[in-house]
């Protein structure tokens, strides 16, 4: 499922719905048109994973007076969860959906989701990651609150169950600065876990650590999507416009274009020899100069197209006499002088 040349880009919609069906199909096909690969959801159920005393990350609302409240209000049936999936296949998208409770895994794992994204904050949740690990699915892991101990652990538990797995370095900040997106940490990823996939969930609001983490072989790439930076919501301002995701989209494919083809330079310029002789210069007379006449510095203009002595040979033509008469403006070659 992951290549190191090809990036999975993944839209994050996250709770952007607010609990609306039809926002989240909307959704859907906003990704799809931006030519992602899949999109995302997490699938929340109040009384599975969560309780009062639960606090807000960011208090953004006041029609839920808990946490746990907001999770409810957002909540959609198995039902839905299903309209939601078949419409994301219906536009060629992968449909993934984080799971936060035994509940909800046991939804998705019905409605045939190709691979789990584990949030950050389930990281050390062994009784779901064991759960997890047995459906024998490939396994896409955030680590953005785990020091490397932790996320050590999680490698190996995976690894020794034999789950396919991408490690994502991710900051939960929202919006991320750039100072703490940590795209050095794909690296140190790479060499830590040899052969493991490495990707990159971005909360930045930009484009541009997604089209930096191509550039480093990223295997996967997750962003959080907004129709407008005005919309409500508490992930809002971590996350890229559809206009930016299809200009990220189109960068990467293109960044990938170049890391699969390299160049040698040498058959690059032998390529281009025939816009060599259109940009490059040579020797002409800037006047009428007689047969055995000394060629002096002041004699001799660089002009294009390249036709003559090239410009690179200029001081082994001064100094040489003429053997024949030129006019000013002739390109004078090699066979012209003594």
């Amino acid at each position: 499922m992951f290549s190191s040349d090809r990036c999975l880009i993944i839209g994050e919609v996250a709770q952007a719905h607010d609990g609306s069906l039809g926002m989240a199909h909307a959704y859907i096909d906003a990704v799809a048109k931006a030519g992602a690969d899949a999109v995302k959801f997490q699938t929340h159920f109040a009384v599975e994973e969560s309780s009062a005393d639960e606090p807000f990350r960011i208090r953004f609302t006041t029609q839920d007076a808990t946490r746990f409240d907001y999770w409810k209000r957002l909540e959609f049936t198995d039902g839905q969860w299903a309209e939601l999936a078949a419409h994301a296949a219906e536009r060629g998208l992968l449909f993934l959906s984080s799971p936060f409770s035994g509940r909800a895994l046991d939804l998705l794992q019905r409605l045939g989701v190709p691979a789990w994204k584990i949030a950050s904050g389930e990281i050390s949740n062994r009784p779901l990651l064991s759960r997890l690990a047995a459906t024998g699915k490939p396994i896409i892991l955030s680590t953005g609150m785990s020091p490397l101990t932790e996320i050590d652990e999680a490698v190996e538990f995976f690894r020794g169950r034999g789950n396919e797995l991408a490690v994502l370095q991710c900051t939960t900040s929202y919006p991320c600065p750039p100072e703490k997106v940590g795209l050095n940490v794909l690296e140190v990823f790479r060499q830590r876990y040899d052969g493991i996939p490495v990707g990159l969930s971005d909360h930045s609001g930009t484009i541009f650590p997604g089209l930096a983490a191509a550039t480093m072989g990223a295997s996967v790439l997750e962003v959080h999507v907004t129709f407008s930076r005005d919309m409500f919501g508490p992930d809002v301002p971590a996350s890229v416009t559809f206009e930016d995701l299809r200009l990220m989209v189109d960068g990467i494919r293109f960044i990938e274009r170049m890391r699969a083809n390299p160049v040698a330079k040498d058959d690059v310029a032998g390529d281009l020899s025939p816009l060599r002789a259109m940009f490059m210069k040579s020797l002409a007379a800037a006047r009428p100069i007689s047969a055995g006449e000394v060629l002096q510095p002041s004699d001799i203009r660089i002009l294009k197209p390249a036709k003559g002595i090239p410009a690179a040979d200029f001081d082994q033509a001064v100094g040489r006499r003429l053997r024949r008469s030129v006019e000013e403006g002739e390109f004078l070659q090699f066979d012209d002088l003594d």
